[in-house]
């Protein structure tokens, strides 16, 4: 297998092969999940911290289980009762984790950027549970697990990514790694929720949401993130359901066989109608809570093996 990298910061240092090495284990370990036995070794006396500086709830659960599925001592630091509460910088937090040797730390932080500076300053693997509007690597890489299981294949999909683009980390990494594997990626949704500069991500752009989603394998749908707006973004929520919401008849201009994703909290009524969301037949956003562990696992196992191998490269050099 190949996976060099020490952190798993974001989508846009990997290379295809990479993505792909990293889905193929987490396959295996999704199918362990399905099974009796749904432990393993990998992580066997090793520490991961959690630092979660946004709220979190699959994404957290999910980080929690895969540490302890592989045998890690897992903690989750309650960064609302933390010493940040009383003015301690985030580098001065991660000098004082550093002190305390753990061999993987995964942060969710609201600032773009933030994750990247902490991982300058800690000898161990972080891994990005997003930050800002910048990436979050670990969503795009269960979404694309989600997909290659579901349509046995993950290059040359028609892809629809629809709803508020311009404030989701989510769509900028699925944007990324699809793009990588050669897929179609339409994005879709108003003018006031679309990036400015999207032009130069190899994407197409849609206002309509019909001609968006015409011969979609996928649909894609986003969460309108009101905590990162600072203006009018739509005229109502009512408005943003009637125009872009998805129900039954836009579904309908996408393929027969599409999928319906959604990365959650899901706002019923407003970005997708509930009957399509609890659609078994069509939709996939159970599935994509699972495969979450599953990647989160198979990240967390590859990065602490290329820690180790570094650890013992430094130790030999030490020696020599």
């Amino acid at each position: 297998m190949t996976f060099t990298k020490r952190h798993l910061l974001g989508i846009e240092p990997l290379h295809p092969v990479e993505i792909t090495t990293l889905l193929d284990l987490a396959d295996r370990y999704a199918e362990m999940g399905r099974g009796v036995a749904k432990h393993g070794h990998a992580l066997d006396g090793l520490t991961q911290i959690n630092m979660f500086f946004e709220n979190s709830t699959r994404t957290q659960a999910s980080f929690e289980l895969a540490g302890k599925r592989l045998g890690a001592d897992v903690m989750t630091m309650s960064m609302q009762t933390s010493s940040v509460k009383k003015g301690e910088t985030l580098i001065d937090t991660a000098l004082t984790l550093n002190a305390m040797h753990p061999d993987l730390l995964v942060v969710r932080h609201p600032h773009s950027g933030a994750v990247n500076l902490l991982a300058e300053k800690v000898n161990c693997a972080v891994l990005n549970a997003g930050d800002g509007r910048h990436e979050h690597p670990t969503q795009a890489l269960l979404d694309a697990l989600t997909i290659r299981r579901t349509k046995g294949r993950l290059h040359r999909l028609n892809i629809a990514i629809c709803g508020d683009i311009a404030h989701s980390r989510v769509a900028r990494s699925n944007i990324l790694l699809l793009g990588k594997m050669e897929n179609r990626v339409k994005l879709v949704g108003p003018p006031t929720l679309i990036p400015a500069g999207v032009s130069d991500w190899g994407v197409e752009v849609f206002e309509d949401m019909r001609e968006g989603l015409a011969g979609a394998d996928v649909v894609m749908m986003l969460r309108l993130q009101r905590e990162r707006m600072d203006g009018g973004f739509i005229p109502s929520e009512r408005e943003y359901y009637h125009r872009y919401g998805l129900d039954a008849a836009k579904l309908s201009c996408a393929k027969d066989d599409a999928i319906v994703m959604h990365p959650g909290p899901m706002n019923r009524g407003v970005e997708i109608d509930g009957t399509i969301a609890d659609d078994i037949n069509r939709s996939v956003i159970q599935e994509q809570v699972e495969m979450g562990v599953a990647v989160r696992m198979a990240a967390m196992e590859l990065l602490a093996a290329n820690l180790s191998a570094a650890r013992e490269a430094a130790a030999s050099g030490v020696t020599a």
